[in-house]
């Protein structure tokens, strides 16, 4: 496994095949993507997993974090976010936080995240805001 910086336009296909399949494509662009800083976990040369970071000060954000089925549990999303989160401190960055799906909370806890107000839904899904002091 390795971790890559990627454009956008390559996490989009991930993004959309594990987080919106029955969306278009597009619905899996952020508006901030070409100032964001994007990762990519590559197995044997094919990417596997990506996550996308948007800075706002010294505050980051973690949006559209996905991982193909084939690759769940298996630790590569946790080498990821270790990894992002690790680069994140070494740029002075002091805070992370993402809006995970209720499903994913536990994930984000073992980064010592804790839920941060009450849940909410989003497309149909609902979510909790995730935040960690670096």
């Amino acid at each position: 496994m390795e971790i890559r910086s990627i454009t956008w336009n390559e996490a989009l296909p991930i993004r959309h095949k594990v987080l919106w399949p029955n969306k278009p494509l597009l619905f899996c662009k952020v508006e901030e993507d070409e100032t964001a800083q994007h990762y990519g976990v590559y197995s044997k040369n094919t990417l596997v997993c990506v996550a996308s970071i948007y800075l706002d000060g010294r505050v980051a954000r973690l949006r559209k974090f996905a991982t193909l089925a084939e690759f769940q549990g298996q630790g590569v999303g946790s080498k990821l976010i270790a990894h992002i989160l690790n680069v994140l401190e070494q740029t002075n960055v002091e805070s992370f936080w993402c809006d995970a799906r209720i499903t994913a909370a536990g994930f984000y806890q073992k980064f010592g995240m804790k839920q941060q107000g009450t849940t909410f839904n989003k497309s149909g899904l609902g979510y909790v805001k995730m935040a960690v002091i670096l």
